[in-house]
C-alpha cells in the first residue's frame, strides 16, 4: 500500500471485517449503514432510547443470534435482521475467524466479537456520531486519537511524545497518520497518536479543566472503537468515530499489515456535511 489518504485506498482484507466487502471503495459501507440508522429510526424514533437498545443487543450476543433467526416484528429482530441484511457484506471473514480461536481467546471481549455484534457495533458508531457530532463541533478543544497501526510501516517512524501523547512528525508523504493529522489540524483537532495515555484519566482531567467543553474524535477498528466511544459517552465527553476500513494490526494479524481510513468520511463528519 503506497498511497496516502486523499488519493485513493487499495481494497484490503481485514482478519474479520473490511469496509471494502466486494468493492473497490468503501462507499457502499457507508450507504449501508446510514440506510440502516435511518431505518431504525422509523422504528424508534428517539435516538437515545435507539441507541441504548442497540447498545444493549450488542453487549447479549446470544440474544441478538436469536433474534437474527426469530421471526417476529418486534424492534430487536428488526434492528438485528436489518444490520444482518445491509452489512453481513463487510462482514465475511467473521465465521472462519472465530472457529480457529483458542478456548482462552473466546473470552477476549474485542477478538471474540461475533458477527452480529459488528453488525450492532457499526450501527452503534453511526447512531452515536449523530447524537455526538453538534456537541463535538461546538467544543472548544478538540482531540483526535489514531491508531499506529495506520502508519507507514515502510518507514522509520519518528514520532515523538508531545503534551498528551505521541503526534506525527511527517516523516513520510504516504504515511496515513500524516495525512490525517494534517487534515484535522485544518479543523482545528489536536491529533495523536494513541500509545501511552490513560484516556479515562485523561478525559476526566480535561472535561473539568476545559472553559468551552471538550471533543473526542476515535479512529480504530470496529470493536476498540465502539468501546472507546461507550467510555465516552459514561465520562459525558461528546465523541464521534469512524472505523479503521480493515482490521490488520498485530492483535489480529499475528504482525502488522497496512491498512487505511476514509479521509473523506472524516473531514465529512468533523464538518457536518451530508
Amino acid at each position: 500500500m503506497k498511497t496516502a489518504q486523499g488519493t485513493g485506498n487499495p481494497p484490503v482484507p481485514g482478519k474479520t471485517f473490511s469496509l471494502f466487502g466486494s468493492s473497490d471503495s468503501v462507499e457502499g459501507y457507508y450507504q449501508a449503514v446510514r440506510e440502516l440508522a435511518d431505518a431504525c429510526l422509523v422504528v424508534q424514533p428517539d435516538l437515545d432510547i435507539l441507541i441504548a437498545e442497540v447498545r444493549r443487543l450488542g453487549k447479549r450476543p446470544r440474544l441478538a443470534r436469536r433474534l437474527a433467526a426469530r421471526e417476529t416484528s418486534s424492534p430487536g429482530c428488526f434492528i438485528v435482521q436489518s444490520a444482518r441484511t445491509l452489512l453481513s457484506p463487510y462482514t465475511t471473514a467473521v465465521k472462519e475467524h472465530l472457529s480457529g480461536l483458542s478456548l482462552l481467546k473466546h473470552f477476549d471481549g474485542v477478538i471474540s466479537f461475533t458477527e452480529e455484534q459488528y453488525h450492532l457495533a457499526m450501527l452503534e458508531i453511526e447512531l452515536m456520531n449523530r447524537a455526538c457530532a453538534e456537541r463535538f463541533r461546538g467544543s472548544r478543544r478538540k482531540l483526535a486519537f489514531l491508531p499506529h497501526c495506520l502508519r507507514d510501516l515502510d518507514a522509520s517512524c519518528r514520532a515523538a511524545t508531545r503534551d498528551i501523547d505521541y503526534a506525527c512528525r511527517a516523516c513520510s508523504d504516504i504515511c496515513n497518520v500524516n495525512a490525517v493529522s494534517m487534515r484535522l489540524r485544518e479543523h482545528g483537532i489536536e491529533p495523536y497518536i494513541w500509545m501511552q495515555a490513560d484516556l479515562k484519566a485523561l478525559f476526566r482531567k480535561l472535561r473539568e479543566e476545559e472553559e468551552g467543553g471538550l471533543g473526542v474524535l476515535g479512529i480504530a477498528c470496529v470493536p476498540e472503537l465502539v468501546r472507546g466511544m461507550r467510555m465516552c459517552v459514561k465520562l459525558n465527553v461528546p465523541v464521534v468515530g469512524i472505523p479503521l476500513n480493515a482490521n490488520r494490526c498485530a492483535r489480529w494479524m499475528g504482525e502488522f499489515r497496512p491498512t487505511s481510513i476514509d479521509l473523506e468520511e472524516v473531514i465529512r463528519l468533523v464538518k457536518g456535511m451530508g
